[in-house]
Order: C-alpha cells, then sequence, then structure tokens
C-alpha cells in the first residue's frame, strides 16, 4: 500500500481511521471504496494526500454531525474533481439527537467565522467605546472624582473609626512656588510662636508611599487643612487633588475642618471651575494674606483662632478683610 505506484483503485475494509493514508503517498489514487467502516470523522489532511481522487465511495458509513465534520461536508458540495458516491444519504451517528439526519441537511454556517461580522462589531464597539469615554469625560469627569475621592474618605474611615486622634493640628496644602511664603511666614509663626504641629509634604511625607494615600493620611490626619491659595496653586494638579480631598472630607463629616488662605486676590471667574471654590468659601473660614499687609498681627491672630476653634460646621466663620466679602469679589457681586 505504500508504493507509490499502487493501481489507481483502493478497496478498504473495517477500517477504524483513514489517518493512514496521510503517510501511503497515494499521489495516483484515483478510486477510493471504504464501505461499512468505523470511522466517522473525515479530516482535510487526508482528503488533501489525495490530489488524483476521482471517485470515492463511502456507503453503509455513518457520520459524526458536529463542526469535526464541517470541513468535510463543505468538500462534499463544492470539490468538482472527486465525486462520492451516494453523499445525499450519508446518515448521522452522533450526537444522539441528530441520529439518523441526513449529513447534508447539516447546518454547518455556526462552525465558522463571519471576519466580515466580527470587524463590524469590533468597530462599532470600539466607537461606543470611544464616545462613552469622551461623553464622561467631558460632562462627568468631576462627579467621577467625586465618587473616587468619597470611596478613599469611605476606606479611611473604616480603617480608622477607632483612631479618635490628630498626630498633626493642620495639614497645609500649598504650591512648590509658594514655598518661600510657607517656610519663612507660616511655619515659624505656627509652629515656633504659637506652638501647632503642622503637616508638610518635603517633612512629614513617608517616602515609598504612593502619593495620594500620603495625601489622604495628611488630610484625616490632622484636625484641619489650610490650603495656601495662589494663581500658581489652582493651577497644580496635585494641589487641586488635596483640595479635593478635603472638601470631600468636609461635606462627608459635616465638620469645619478646612481653611483657605489667600496668597493673592484672584477674580471671582478665575474661581468658579476650581474645586467648588465659591461654595467653599461662602461656608469656611478664609483670610487674605494680601489685605492684611497693613496689620499681619491681625491675620496670625485669626488664623490662631481659626486653628482653635472647634470643628462645628455651626461655628463663626472668620474673615480678614476689608470689607465682607470673597477676595477678588465686588462688593455688588
Amino acid at each position: 500500500m505504500n508504493h507509490p505506484f499502487l493501481p489507481c483503485p483502493l478497496l478498504c475494509t473495517n477500517l477504524r481511521s483513514l489517518d493512514f493514508l496521510l503517510h501511503a503517498n497515494l499521489t495516483e489514487l484515483e478510486f477510493l471504496q471504504v464501505r461499512q467502516d468505523a470511522f466517522s470523522v473525515i479530516s482535510e489532511p487526508v482528503m488533501q494526500s489525495l490530489p488524483a481522487l476521482v471517485y470515492l465511495d463511502m456507503q453503509g458509513n455513518s457520520f459524526t454531525c458536529d463542526c469535526d465534520n464541517a470541513w468535510f461536508l463543505q468538500w462534499v458540495i463544492t470539490n468538482k474533481q472527486t465525486q462520492v458516491s451516494d453523499a445525499y444519504n450519508f446518515e448521522c451517528n452522533f450526537p444522539p439527537n441528530l441520529k439518523g439526519r441526513k449529513l447534508l441537511e447539516l447546518d454547518v454556517r455556526s462552525c465558522t467565522v463571519d471576519v466580515g461580522f466580527v470587524c463590524y462589531i469590533s468597530t462599532a464597539c470600539a466607537v461606543m467605546v470611544v464616545m462613552a469615554v469622551s461623553f464622561t469625560h467631558h460632562f462627568l469627569q468631576w462627579h467621577l472624582v467625586y465618587a473616587y475621592y468619597l470611596l478613599l474618605a469611605f476606606l479611611y474611615n473604616t480603617k480608622h473609626k477607632d483612631k479618635r486622634a490628630h498626630p498633626y493640628d493642620a495639614f497645609v496644602s500649598y504650591n512648590a512656588n509658594d514655598e518661600h511664603w510657607v517656610l519663612g511666614e507660616l511655619l515659624p509663626k505656627l509652629e515656633d510662636e504659637q506652638g501647632w504641629r503642622l503637616c508638610l509634604h518635603h517633612r512629614d511625607f513617608q517616602p515609598g508611599k504612593p502619593i495620594m494615600e500620603n495625601i489622604t493620611d495628611a488630610i484625616y490626619g490632622s484636625r484641619k487643612t489650610i490650603c495656601v491659595i495662589s494663581h500658581d496653586y489652582l493651577a497644580s494638579e496635585w494641589c487641586s487633588r488635596e483640595i479635593q480631598v478635603a472638601s470631600f472630607r468636609l461635606f462627608d463629616e459635616q465638620k469645619d475642618v478646612l481653611i483657605l488662605v489667600f496668597l493673592e486676590d484672584i477674580p471671582m471667574q478665575q474661581l468658579s471651575p476650581y474645586h467648588r471654590m465659591r461654595r467653599l468659601l461662602k461656608r469656611q473660614t478664609y483670610l487674605s494674606w494680601s489685605r492684611a499687609v497693613a496689620h499681619p498681627d491681625l491675620f496670625w491672630e485669626k488664623l490662631r483662632q481659626a486653628l482653635e476653634t472647634r470643628e462645628d460646621p455651626a461655628s463663626e466663620h472668620l474673615l480678614l478683610s476689608v470689607g465682607d466679602g470673597i477676595p477678588g469679589e465686588r462688593p455688588d457681586q
């Protein structure tokens, strides 16, 4: 059978597989008869090993009617070189629910992948995802940020709910460009003269800990948060996150834990887009350094009083300005 010049007809019986044909080198075989055998799946490599096959007689065999025979079914229908005898009477013997059904009646469309349809679905899904992300970023960005920081606050409160003591009196949130004022003015007055325990980025953040975890620990580990606000502060991403966490703690705990210190007079139209700053100014303690040049002692006294006040939202708010109003806002606004 392995001889390359075997006569063209070949009759095989009592077989369980046709895989032996793969290595038989029957390149000139034209007639193959395999009747009443026990095999049920015909693989593509077997048929491809018989390039000269003209007539195939497989009467009396039964077949597996699943995707394993999908290629053979399509080959029987579409090939123009080989005539398959009595193919329309081939019957299924497996699975049980298809036993006795004609092989050529089997729907094999589910066995093939429609590349065009898959590409269409993938493209449509990608477009929808891009649109959803764009919409979310444009319209829901701050809602998601709020939810994220609220989750951080909830997790922190859950983790430290039994720890009421604060290692610091205040966390100082400031931009690096304003560090000269913090180290030269604020730190000597509050720590050296008044004796407050302050938490500062460069000095008290734990090395190696993620920056957001350091910020959250500092804000919730301090009785209050002092935000030193300037134009540089408003433009800083990390300062934005710090005041977000502090304001979320404020809204979550309903305590007077936030003190706003303005180094510069900032027009209201520049404040409105930032962190609901206008709402905070109307509800929280704020001090203006630019308006305290003539009375610096009064500024430090007001800041001391703000640090001493109870964490009670009903406590009196302290304003240091020429007249009542928000820094940078005209009296008629």
